[in-house]
């Protein structure tokens, strides 16, 4: 029976001396998926992916392209393709001509490989791009043509490596939204790393959170943002604030924090030291005590800063009984709207939006 799956890797792992950079990670990409790995520098994430191009030998364990064995097949024997953050892009050569140069190589005739390629230009928004330079072309363009180039030699599986990294921000939301279309027109399986959380989130339809070698979490956008399993992936996926305190013990669900308050969870405290984290558009803010009456989790606090950013602005909370200010996300309209730094302003949250891991 075919393999649903493009890419599979079984108990992967991958030594450098006495340095274990990949350490027995499996997992399966479903084909047409947007999967992407995620994870701070230094996690092994970019090795994985050598490893999966043909760059890197595993130490031990399998890499599986549509159920073959793809270990000791050398680099241009996989029908996998990377796009590299550098873009590596040929500047003497025309835009026509970097996206046909794969096909060249794979000894396409001349008149082929160049419809081919013009057809390839027209499906990334770059019609009648093929005669210009690619010196002259903007970072976006640029990044299209690396795609393009890509794309054309039809890989079972393409693997991007912190592709968006040199373009300024403006231009990697726009990538963003682009990339995800791009690959849902093709519905070619992208596996694609990346250190932005953001990048991940938005793109992809399911996530590994790498840290130090290992899987953390694997899980949709959603799940690792609103249920993660470990206090790395809470920590690292999306704003939250974290606090550690000692659990109540006996089944209880209080926690006294080190700074002093006591708040509460739901479920029993897993252990006796813990981590609390609690996302900041979980906190409910107001004028006035008695419109959180109903809330477990209630305090009294000091604005000490407005962090302005449209949307997405939130503010920085002095609150007794915490080490550090509480982050909530800055209401939009109403009373507290237009509110400034050293307001007095209430806050809390429910139990169940308070996330408790074994410190």
């Amino acid at each position: 029976m075919a393999s649903s799956s493009d890419l599979d890797l079984v108990a992967v792992t991958k030594r450098f001396g006495p340095h274990l950079a990949v350490n027995d990670v499996s997992f399966s990409v479903t084909r047409g998926d947007f999967f992407s790995i995620l994870g701070p520098s230094g996690c092994g994430k970019t090795t994985l992916m050598r490893m999966i191009a043909g760059f890197e030998d595993p130490t031990s364990g399998d890499i599986r392209i549509r159920g073959k064995s793809m270990v000791g097949v050398p680099a241009n024997r996989r029908p996998v393709n990377m796009v590299f953050q550098s873009l590596a892009l040929f500047p003497m050569m025309s835009v026509g001509e970097n996206v046909a140069y794969g096909l060249n190589c794979r000894g396409v005739a001349r008149a082929e490989a160049e419809q081919r390629a013009t057809r390839m230009l027209e499906r990334v928004g770059l019609k009648g791009f093929a005669e210009r330079r690619v010196t002259a072309l903007s970072g976006g363009q640029r990044q299209r043509v690396a795609i393009a180039r890509c794309l054309v030699l039809e890989p079972t599986l393409v693997l991007l490596d912190e592709p968006l990294g040199a373009l300024d921000l403006k231009l990697r939301e726009h990538m963003k939204i682009e990339l995800k279309q791009l690959q849902s027109t093709f519905n070619t399986t992208f596996a694609y790393i990346t250190h932005d959380q953001s990048e991940a989130l938005v793109m992809s339809d399911r996530i590994a959170v790498m840290n130090q070698g290992r899987f953390e979490q694997v899980g949709s956008p959603r799940e690792l943002y609103h249920n993660p399993a470990t206090p790395f992936v809470a920590s690292f996926v999306g704003e939250t604030n974290r606090w550690s305190g000692e659990g109540g013990g006996a089944g209880g669900t209080d926690i006294r924090l080190a700074a002093g308050a006591t708040v509460h969870s739901t479920g029993i405290v897993p252990a006796k030291s813990v981590l609390c984290f609690v996302r900041p558009e979980a906190v409910a803010l107001s004028a006035n005590a008695e419109s959180l009456a109903s809330l477990p989790n209630r305090f009294e606090g000091r604005v000490s800063a407005v962090l302005f950013d449209g949307a997405n602005s939130s503010l920085l909370i002095d609150t007794q009984g915490f080490d550090q200010p509480i982050r909530a996300v800055l209401p939009q309209a109403g009373p507290l709207a237009g509110i400034e730094v050293g307001a007095s302003i209430h806050l809390g949250w429910t139990a169940d939006a308070m996330k408790v891991f074994p410190a």
